[in-house]
């Protein structure tokens, strides 16, 4: 990814998409600052084991005085940012009928506001280094509206359809992704979006994907969406920005 000791902020970065894009920094050289409401010490170990610096921040990415504090702290603590990956979320499966107050908002401030606070709060450092890059993972459900499962039983929290909270968030998550792009391009700052298809993880365990409707016929890995994550984060990917990269397995081509 570049220039050994660059410093990488990824939050949601416990588990799942959000570990992987960990240990993949770590291991291209960069040293990583893990954010995530549930204990990260997995994540931080993974990252040290690799010659990186690691840290972990117990932090609600919805809260603005939570998402401040925790900014300040990683310039304290590692000096400098150079690469956001916006990777906390949640996945509600209800249908519209269904959806509460109390899921839309989850949804939304998780997934969106979250992306927003902590972009906000980290731009200004790159903004003033004329240099950086700001990956936020997305969703196919983004740009499609719903997942690939097989059932539609939405009375079950791990089957149906994505919720509209959830595929609203999504694609706001895009939205803002091309705005910060367009400003952010004159500073030096790079920002674009993974939209990621079905993927293997905690969160998505019980799922019934259709696989076969897609080319690449298999669950995707968190493995796979880091390795995307990392190119956007490398001078590889100078030219690009404002993107929304699928890493679908081929479920939509645009």
């Amino acid at each position: 990814m570049g220039r050994t000791g660059r410093v990488a902020i990824v939050t949601g970065g416990a588990r799942g998409i959000g570990r992987a894009s960990a240990v993949a920094l770590a291991r291209a050289g960069a040293d990583v600052a893990v954010a995530d409401l549930h204990d990260a010490l997995e994540t931080v170990d993974l990252v040290e084991r690799l010659g990186r610096r690691g840290r972990g921040y117990r932090v609600d990415v919805s809260q603005r005085a939570a998402v401040e504090s925790f900014v300040a702290q990683v310039i304290a603590d590692f000096g400098r940012i150079d690469v956001l990956v916006n990777n906390a979320g949640v996945v509600s499966r209800t249908s519209l009928e269904e959806t509460t107050d109390e899921v839309w908002q989850r949804d939304i401030g998780v997934i969106l506001t979250g992306t927003y606070l902590v972009t906000q709060a980290v731009y200004p450092h790159l903004v003033a280094q004329r240099s950086g890059r700001i990956v936020s993972v997305s969703s196919t459900a983004g740009k499609f509206g719903r997942t690939v499962a097989k059932t539609t039983d939405v009375a079950s929290p791990h089957s149906g359809p994505s919720s509209p909270a959830y595929a609203a968030a999504k694609g706001g998550v895009l939205a803002f992704t091309r705005w910060v792009a367009k400003d952010g391009g004159r500073w030096g700052v790079r920002c674009n979006a993974i939209c990621p298809g079905p993927v293997a993880t905690e969160m998505t365990r019980g799922i019934d994907y259709s696989l076969d409707s897609l080319p690449i016929a298999r669950m995707g890995q968190p493995e796979d969406i880091a390795e995307a994550v990392l190119f956007l984060a490398s001078p590889a990917s100078n030219f690009i920005t404002g993107q929304a990269l699928n890493v679908d397995g081929g479920l939509i081509m645009d």
